[in-house]
């Protein structure tokens, strides 16, 4: 294997540690307890297995309409976060 060929592959597995990483952080950092779960639930984060909203509304105990919005703030908050 060319040791030049296999850069982009290393720089973008970097990169998208980095990203990953971040994201994390962001989650821990800015989003309420409410708001991990759901994300977390939602978009299988920590070794979960992603979720439909009606799962997650079942399991968080509240309507799939509230998981929504849970959920559209929570991703305003790290989008922000992460700019």
């Amino acid at each position: 294997m060319d040791v030049v060929g296999d850069e982009p592959d290393m720089l973008e597995q970097m990169a998208t540690a980095e990203q990953v990483e971040q994201l994390r952080k962001g989650v821990r950092a800015c989003l309420t307890d409410q708001e991990r779960q759901v994300i977390v639930l939602r978009y299988g984060l920590d070794g979960e297995k992603p979720c439909r909203q009606r799962e997650v509304a079942s399991r968080c105990g509240v309507s799939r309409s509230y998981v929504s919005r849970i959920e559209k703030r929570a991703l305003e908050k790290l989008r922000q976060y992460l700019e």
